[in-house]
């Protein structure tokens, strides 16, 4: 089996040398702070899907959370997979969970996760009143409506700070569009790229090969940068 070149081999022991680093101190951190996190599925598989369950398990680790919650919205229980409805109608029954994870763990910090449209639902879950989130972690923002319009109003009110993780290839939210939006919004916030990542973070083979990187272990970067970006988030409160 032919081994990767020289200068391949470097950039992969860096990166994992930067994120034994990050991961140190970020994770002393979190372990002290033990955050809930209620995890939003996306519109078209629910909480039971491979993904959301391969993600709920790495978030959990990651950032050392009491709990990570998931569920599914009413549109696609009992089996039946319906178009979902606008995400708008989604915020109060996604608000019921938030308030249930905080009610049986006061005194944790609240993180709102979800996928795509999960995590635009979670964004306006954090604008509504009462609803006090630590941060919010966004995998593959939806940027981008089926019309092409940019749907940035409810990242401009947002006041928590976000963590957003996107593919580079993901057409639903081109990152030079993203840019400008993040530089209009007025909490902070983090990106971490994937790079050739879609919008599940999928990479191809060929893009893999160029990297040096397997997929694990580009999605452990990104795992990295969101627990760094939490606990200095957090530690700052």
């Amino acid at each position: 089996m032919a081994s990767s070149p020289p200068s391949k081999r470097r950039r992969k022991d860096q990166s994992k040398d930067d994120a034994n680093d990050v991961s140190a101190t970020s994770s002393s951190t979190l372990e002290k702070l033990s955050p809930v996190v209620v995890f939003a599925h996306g519109a078209g598989a629910p909480s039971s899907s491979d993904w959301m369950i391969r993600w709920k398990d790495m978030l959990g680790k990651a950032l050392h959370a009491v709990e990570v919650v998931t569920f599914d919205y009413p549109y696609i229980s009992g089996g039946k997979r319906r178009a979902p409805p606008k995400a708008e109608k989604l915020v109060d029954f996604h608000a019921d969970i938030v308030e249930k994870a905080i009610a049986k763990y006061p005194g944790h910090p609240l993180i709102l996760a979800g996928k795509s449209m999960g995590s635009r639902v979670s964004c306006m879950v954090a604008c509504k009143e009462g609803i006090r989130a630590s941060a919010i972690v966004c995998l593959g923002y939806p940027l981008k409506g089926i019309n092409g319009a940019v749907r940035d109003e409810t990242l401009l009110q947002l006041s928590v700070p976000i963590m957003l993780v996107q593919g580079s290839k993901d057409a639903l939210c081109p990152l030079e569009k993203l840019e400008v939006t993040r530089k209009k919004m007025k909490c902070p916030s983090g990106l971490h790229v994937i790079d050739g990542g879609d919008h599940s973070f999928k990479i191809g083979k060929k893009h893999l090969q160029t990297t040096g990187l397997t997929q694990d272990e580009a999605e452990d970067l990104a795992l990295q940068a969101i627990a760094s970006f939490l606990a200095g988030s957090l530690g700052e409160r």
